[in-house]
């Protein structure tokens, strides 16, 4: 099964990638041409379904990697090393593979197919973009993996000095530095087939990276204790990159062979890497919460850091739908801000505000109520012992305070991004544009000032309630930079109508409130972890649907209402066979265009047309 976009009409596809690449806030408008081809929903919905699907996989995989984890070596010195090591491709992930390369190769990949379909005789500017970017991106990715391997002791040191094991975290570090370079090369070539409208490989990376890690947990746990596991990230991150490399050979091969780039040519395309620091900034700074994290936890009892990664992987199981919903619904919020169509951008981010927060609030009720059950269901077993499973139920529910905010955060920062281009034509003057505001930095003070309250009450509330406070001072913190980043957002253009969000937060909220109460007091009715689980969370589904449809929250009541309306409807009696008969032809004054079926010349017929090939 495909989910690869046949070849769109050069004119449309065009226009609103190059629309996109051109525009910022103090640069002029998109070049003139015919207005963007509407979206292909078939195609959409296709392509949605299948990277739904295999998140999902690659989400399952990885609980069961946790849950191997745990029975294997429980909550101990071991596996707060292995965690440590850890924060290797933890910080590498967002930044090489999510975040900061996909908001440089995307719209520079986009830039170049406009490029190819505005001459498709002349020199590919994709094989250009290939050319000139790649060998410069493996040479500072092997230059960063060896230096993280050489520096691992003091690496080590920095992130957790109270650890009880120090030298299998380094062990285990330089193993994980290996992943920087495979990382860096999935996320280029992943970014670069998303902008070759091809899905599915891309959408495969973290199933190959589980599998990895699971080979090594399954065959080698015995022998090698926690290194199998740090072994198996690095041969996991080796399946990534390898399971892309075919496809992106394959979709540039497409372009046909062509004459090579004369130098000085107007179609180059020029890269502006002073917009990719923001970007960049901004991702670590988010990951450093990780970090205060494990900084601070290795000064409590070992298997506190432990405790804290379960939760973290439980609680964040929460937040997949809604970066689906961001994943699917960005290019519509980019191509909008790209037209200088603030107001459909702002209606589309508002309704991402409300679904993401909808989808978030029916998970964290759910956690809030059955944490207990769901930790025993998952983790209580081998060398996970039922203290284990206390502390970390303890921590969920504190951690899931701040995951409303981080879902908004999801969804704000793509539009904010979305303003500041990193790739132009060569031939496009040279603006003010090209400079860096304070607007561009402002989510990393936003960010920096979340950290600053997360330090603040983590270090105050760590000598009282050990990984709670530290649960707490995430939770505060991620909290002040959602709300920090949502004045951001309306500075940035995007004049988000407060009363209407914040009141669809607060009808959701009151929602997930009651339900979380109500399915914790239906988990207190059996002690067997799987009933409980299954009633509280039964009770959450049913007491959130009601109360948000009662309340008004429209991301609750539009699907309650059409599930109710489906399961009114009868499916129509059969008709009996009735013989044809023939009518005598009326002629009738033409009084417009014939409503018996779409037009076959009209604008309809093309308006919602199907993509051609397969």
């Amino acid at each position: 099964m495909t989910t690869d976009q046949p070849v769109a009409p050069p004119t449309a596809a065009g226009t609103a990638v190059a629309a996109a690449a051109a525009t910022t806030a103090a640069v002029p408008a998109p070049r003139p041409g015919p207005g963007p081809e509407p979206a292909r929903r078939g195609f959409l919905a296709k392509a949605f379904g299948v990277t739904a699907l295999l998140s999902a996989a690659g989400s399952a995989l990885g609980l069961l990697r946790d849950l191997l984890l745990a029975r294997y070596f429980g909550a101990n010195q071991g596996t707060d090393a292995f965690l440590v090591a850890w924060t290797v491709p933890e910080t590498a992930a967002p930044l090489l593979i999510e975040d900061a390369m996909a908001f440089l190769m995307v719209p520079a990949f986009s830039l170049a197919l406009v490029l190819r379909e505005e001459r498709p005789h002349g020199p590919d500017p994709v094989r250009q973009l290939t050319r000139s970017t790649l060998p410069w991106l493996l040479l500072a990715l092997c230059t960063l993996s060896g230096a993280v391997a050489l520096g691992a002791p003091q690496l080590v040191d920095l992130l957790a000095p109270g650890l009880a094991d120090p030298q299998l975290a380094v062990t285990c570090t330089r193993i994980t530095a290996l992943t920087i370079l495979p990382f860096g090369v999935a996320g280029y070539l992943a970014s670069a087939l998303r902008a070759l409208h091809s899905f599915t490989a891309p959408a495969v990376i973290y199933v190959m990276y589980n599998l990895g890690i699971l080979a090594l947990l399954l065959s080698g746990h015995r022998l090698l204790g926690v290194r199998s596991a740090a072994i198996g990230v690095a041969v996991g991150s080796a399946l990534m990159a390898g399971v892309l490399l075919l496809p992106f050979a394959r979709r540039l091969r497409s372009g046909g062979r062509r004459r090579g780039l004369r130098r000085g040519s107007a179609r180059r395309l020029v890269l502006i890497p002073l917009a990719l620091l923001p970007v960049a900034a901004f991702t670590l700074t988010r990951q450093a919460q990780v970090f205060i994290e494990r900084y601070l936890g290795s000064g409590l009892p070992p298997g506190t850091i432990s405790h804290l990664n379960y939760a973290a992987k439980v609680s964040q199981l929460a937040m997949t739908s809604a970066i689906l919903i961001v994943t699917v619904t960005f290019p519509v919020v980019a191509r909008a801000m790209a037209a200088g169509d603030f107001r459909a951008a702002r209606d589309r981010v508002e309704k991402d505000i409300g679904q993401a927060t909808a989808l978030v609030l029916l998970g964290t009720a759910f956690l809030m109520a059955c944490a207990p059950a769901l930790v025993a269901l998952l983790f209580q077993r081998g060398a996970f012992g039922p203290s284990d499973t206390s502390a970390t139920a303890a921590v969920i529910r504190v951690y899931s305070f701040g995951l409303p905010a981080q879902a908004m955060i999801g969804v704000m920062v793509r539009p904010y991004f979305c303003v500041r281009p990193v790739v132009r034509r060569a031939d496009t003057p040279r603006a003010e544009g090209d400079r860096v505001t304070w607007l561009d930095w402002y989510p990393v003070g936003a960010m920096l000032l979340g950290l600053a309250v997360t330090v603040t009450v983590g270090v105050g509330a760590t000598t009282h309630f050990g990984a709670l406070g530290l649960a707490a001072g995430n939770a505060a913190g991620i909290t002040t930079t959602a709300a920090l980043l949502m004045r951001g957002l309306m500075l940035r253009g995007v004049a988000l109508r407060l009363p209407l969000v914040l009141g669809g937060q607060a009808r959701l909220l009151g929602a997930a409130v009651t339900a979380a109460a109500l399915g914790w007091l239906a988990t207190r009715t059996t002690a067997d972890p799987l009933p409980a689980a299954l009633l509280g969370g039964v009770t959450v589904l049913l007491v959130f649907a009601v109360l948000g449809t009662l309340f008004g929250a429209a991301e609750v009541r539009g699907p309650v209402l059409g599930l109710l309306a489906r399961a009114r409807r009868r499916p129509p009696a059969p008709a009996a066979a009735v013989p044809s008969v023939a009518v005598p032809s009326v002629d009738l004054p033409a009084t417009g265009p014939s409503t018996d079926g779409p037009s076959t010349t009209g604008p309809s017929s093309t308006a919602e047309g199907k993509p051609h090939g397969r």
